[in-house]
């Protein structure tokens, strides 16, 4: 099977999989909205930089916890079906079929998270100058975590109820994701220069997409055997 063929057959199954489960779809998104809104109620400043300053940490943490939802049935339900030992048997290589199932994830749960960010960024008086740099981040950060993501779920398969374990293993890896998107975002906000986080996010992405799906593709040859 040529390669493209078997990643574009995989990435149309999984996403037509993942939209006929739309409360799987829409749960990071209510979590998210609903983590972010809750801190201007608890906390209602007086202060709109105080506010501000306090906002960026909340949307970044938000949308990184909410992207882990669900990351234990990334494998799972192929593993469960039988459609995972079938991947392993075809002859499509299995470095393309996990770039195809990480890209679907991506798309599924970290895209409308990415459009809806900003417009989360308001609620703290973020500064319409630092939007574009907060969608940057998180689209060059997102890519990591979902490759991040991947590598946990198929490092613990075997493993019953693994989510708590996966958010173990994913959330120490995924700090400077945090910390150079918070940074990024924060500079924006005070009209200083962007380019070092962002680079860095995007150094980060390169090689998680680059290494990633080869470390992948191992562990789920160990988690099938």
């Amino acid at each position: 099977m040529p390669t493209s063929s078997a990643f574009n057959a995989v990435l149309s199954r999984d996403l037509k999989l993942s939209f006929r489960r739309w409360s799987e779809l829409a749960n990071p998104l209510i979590f998210f909205v609903i983590v972010a809104a809750l801190f201007p109620l608890a906390l209602a400043p007086d202060d709109s930089s105080q506010l501000t300053s306090i906002g960026i940490g909340v949307v970044w943490v938000s949308a990184l916890l909410s992207s882990l939802l669900g990351l234990d049935a990334l494998f799972r339900n192929d593993a469960e079906d039988g459609s995972l030992e079938q991947l392993l048997l075809s002859p499509a290589p299995l470095g393309i079929v996990v770039i195809a199932k990480i890209a679907a994830h991506w798309l599924v749960a970290s895209v409308p998270l990415i459009v809806l960010a900003p417009a989360v960024g308001l609620a703290f008086d973020l500064p319409i100058a630092a939007q574009p740099t907060l969608f940057a981040a998180l689209l060059l950060a997102t890519p990591t975590l979902s490759v991040l993501t991947a590598l946990g779920a198929a490092l613990t398969l075997g493993v019953r109820s693994a989510g708590s374990i996966i958010g173990l293993l994913v959330l120490p890896l995924a700090t400077p994701l945090l910390i150079f998107g918070a940074r990024a975002t924060d500079l924006a906000a005070h009209g200083e220069a962007t380019a070092g986080p962002l680079y860095l996010l995007a150094a980060l992405a390169v090689l998680a997409v680059s290494v990633g799906p080869v470390a992948v593709a191992a562990a789920l040859r160990v988690g099938v055997e």
